[in-house]
């Protein structure tokens, strides 16, 4: 099977998806989750990558960043495997491969996708019956919308537009999470991300194929139709 393409254009934001090899769990105790956020940001720092939002699941992980640069979504996750692996692997006695294959990311679209891609890692727990609301969940970034200190976040212009002060802006960000999310912009984010696809309208996918210079559409399988 092919690698999957990854399209990555500096200041845009990529929603980022890595699970357990074989779906074995990625964190066990406290502690790991806490040196996993630590290597995120110190990786993140390393490679300029600003984070936006994240969550850690038992088995895999969310990751919602902007490179500055192309590239640096690529070396920041690199950096981080190598960093928590070897951690991870000498606290619990273990050898190989933590991460299966390479993670998956998806281009997103900031104006149209930032925000639903922020709530849709954020309601990660709650899908998974974890907890009620994303805010009983502690490892993730949902927490920083309640003005707590993360070092890890860097706040996306999107999110900054929310408010004028940080108070107004948590109020407006935790009032996106009322009701149900749109099933088709939830199954869209999913689907981008798990087909490392680009998610955004027209207008945004033909710019970022005049930046690339190549076509970002999936291919149609099969074979192409014989002319009469």
């Amino acid at each position: 099977m092919s690698r999957l393409k990854r399209y990555e254009v500096g200041g845009l934001p990529q929603h980022i998806v890595q699970r357990g090899n074989n779906r074995q769990a990625c964190f066990i105790r406290e502690r790991d989750y806490q040196y996993y956020r630590e290597c995120l940001r110190d990786a993140s720092v390393k490679n300029d990558c600003q984070v936006h939002a994240y969550v850690l699941m038992t088995n895999h992980v969310h990751i919602l960043a902007t490179p500055c640069t192309p590239g640096g979504i690529s070396h920041m996750m690199q950096s981080l495997g190598r960093k928590y692996v070897r951690y991870f692997n000498s606290r619990y006695q273990r050898t190989g491969t933590l991460f299966e294959g390479r993670y998956k990311a998806s281009l997103i679209e900031s104006d149209k996708y930032f925000l639903a891609c922020s709530r849709y890692i954020e309601e990660n727990p709650v899908r998974a019956g974890i907890v009620s609301n994303p805010g009983g969940y502690r490892w993730s970034s949902y927490h920083h919308a309640a003005d707590d200190d993360d070092s890890l976040i860097k706040d996306h212009p999107t999110y900054l537009a929310l408010g004028c002060n940080p108070s107004t802006r948590a109020e407006m960000y935790k009032k996106l999470f009322d009701g149900i999310m749109d099933a088709q912009v939830l199954q869209g984010i999913r689907n981008s991300a798990q087909k490392g696809m680009v998610l955004g309208g027209e207008h945004f996918m033909k710019e970022i194929e005049k930046i690339l210079n190549r076509s970002i559409r999936p291919r149609v399988r099969g074979r192409p139709k014989r002319e009469e």
